[in-house]
Parts: structure tokens; sequence; C-alpha cells
């Protein structure tokens, strides 16, 4: 479910990003290959983007996590059988008996006290831990696939049909990945279309009175 939801929201950027750049220049009267260009030149800047700042971001999380290991690690090099009785305290919070969740906390710690605490006490599992290359490569992966599809639509339809043709196509693109994405969700499908879709046409339109004011300008 995080995969998609991350892998959704780096393909939406792509295509309202690119697909904005896109009209707006070509709003600006720009040539054909100019528009390209832009386009080509949106991607590769998004896609980086997106890869340094979720690496960024995921290497601060990581960061985080292994200091408050640390912390946890002298804690239990110090304080274990009060860490013992934290870890016990959890699990009849969470509806153990005294005497069981002592048990079981006794157990887990003798099997790997770091792991359990990490995973019951701080909510750090080696499943979701912070791998920044991996979101930095997925993040701009996914980036660049949704990118790719007004990119490609304006390098196949030249000429006047250029800004209908981009804004239609990116429209039914964000359509399907919000619905994918609300449909993984377990939400109403219309509703993650409707959210996507406004957002995105209002982007589109945005840029395209930008581009046609300062074509006009110049």
């Amino acid at each position: 479910m995080g995969w998609l939801r991350a892998a959704v929201l780096g393909a939406n950027d792509g295509i309202v990003s690119t697909a904005s750049l896109i009209i707006g220049v070509a709003a600006a009267s720009a040539s054909h290959e100019n528009i390209l260009l832009a386009g080509v030149a949106g991607l590769v800047a998004g896609a980086m983007s997106m890869a340094a700042g979720e690496y960024v971001s995921v290497s601060s999380q990581s960061d985080t996590e292994n200091a408050d290991l640390e912390l946890e690690r002298i804690s239990l090099k110090e304080n274990y059988e009060t860490e013992k009785e934290e870890l016990a305290e959890i699990y009849a919070g969470r509806g153990l008996e005294p005497d069981l969740a002592m048990q079981v906390a006794d157990q887990l710690m003798a099997h790997d006290a770091l792991a359990a605490h990490a995973r019951d006490e701080i909510g750090i599992s080696h499943v979701v831990t912070a791998q920044p290359v991996q979101a930095a490569l997925s993040s701009a992966g996914t980036f660049i696939v949704g990118a790719a599809l007004p990119l490609i639509v304006a390098w196949a339809v030249p000429g006047p049909r250029l800004i209908p043709a981009v804004a239609l196509s990116s429209l039914v693109f964000l359509a399907f990945l919000g619905g994918l994405a609300a449909r993984a969700g377990g939400a109403s499908i219309a509703l993650g279309s409707v959210r996507v879709l406004f957002w995105g046409a209002c982007a589109m339109a945005l840029t395209a009175g930008v581009g046609r004011l300062f074509g006009v300008v110049a």
C-alpha cells in the first residue's frame, strides 16, 4: 500500500508538472522543437528533484531511526530489567494479562532484545525501515513514467492541436491514477479521480495563462 501510494504520487507529479510546462510553453507560441525541449528538460529536472528530495528526506528519517536504536541499545545495556518491564507494560496495554505480558517480553528479549524494543516500543521494523537510495530511485522512476506520457503526446500531436491533446490525455491519465490510488485505499474511486482532475486542471490552466501572457508581451 505504501509503495503503491508513493508510485502514484510520483507519476501524478510527473504528469501535472510536465503537462503544465508543455502547455505553458506552447501557449507562449513557442516552436514545436522548443516545446519538446522544455518538456524533456522538465522531465530530467523533475526526476532529479524528486530523487534528491526523497533521498534527503528518507536519509533524515534513517538518521533518526539509527539514533533511536543507539539510545535503546544503551538503555538495554544499562537497564535491562527496566526495559523488560516497559515492554511488558506495552503488551499489557494491548490486552494481555500482566503475567503473560511479562513472559512474552522475557522470551522476545531473550531472542532479540533490541529488535523487540525497536518494533514494539519505537515502532521501527526491518520491513519498513528507511532506505534512502531505494526511495530516491523509485520516486524518480515513477516521475519519469508520468512525465513521459504528456511528452509523448506533445511529440505525436504538433501544431494547434497540441495543447488540447496534452491537456485531455493528461487529465485522463490523472483520473486513472487517482481512481487507482483511491481503489487501493478503499476510498471512493470517483472522489479520488475528481480530486486529481481538479488540481491538475488548475495547474494546466494557470500555466497556460502565464504562457499566453508572456507570449503576448514578448
